[in-house]
């Protein structure tokens, strides 16, 4: 469920992880959360908000959680994950969805907080278009 603090430097995707933070923040269909510990940052969630009819109201879907491996992952993670949920609740959220984890471990952990198999999805990458810039045909 936590991954280094090191997983939103990836440079491969159209932004990188500064400017990413920085629209998430000024966006009002996204939830930034962040756990500290003595002034340091020890782990982040982010929720990303859309409408769903088939849902009946917004869906929210953990887009990041991420915690610094030195310190207690579980206790984050709850922490983490009882602000989103609250956040998602406070939101008008029907639902709130993540990815499932491959390893039995972080699967248990979702397990505990109430997280139940749902639909597959399919997905593919579009690339957001920057302004000034004007998307070709």
């Amino acid at each position: 469920m936590c991954a280094g603090p090191g997983a939103m430097a990836d440079a491969d995707g159209p932004l990188v992880a500064p400017d990413l933070l920085r629209q998430l923040v000024y966006l009002p269909q996204a939830s930034v959360i962040v756990a500290e510990l003595r002034r340091t940052i020890v782990g982040v969630a982010i929720l990303a908000l859309r409408p769903s009819v088939r849902a009946g109201g917004f869906v929210g879907t953990v887009d990041l959680l991420v915690c610094d491996p030195r310190h207690d992952a579980d206790s984050i993670t709850e922490i983490l994950v009882e602000e989103v949920l609250r956040s998602a609740r406070n939101k008008g959220c029907a639902v709130v969805e993540a990815s499932r984890p491959d390893d039995p471990a972080e699967r248990a952990r979702w397990d505990r907080r109430g997280f139940r198999d749902g639909r597959l999805t399919i997905e593919r990458p579009v690339t957001a278009v920057r302004s000034g810039s004007h998307p070709r045909p």
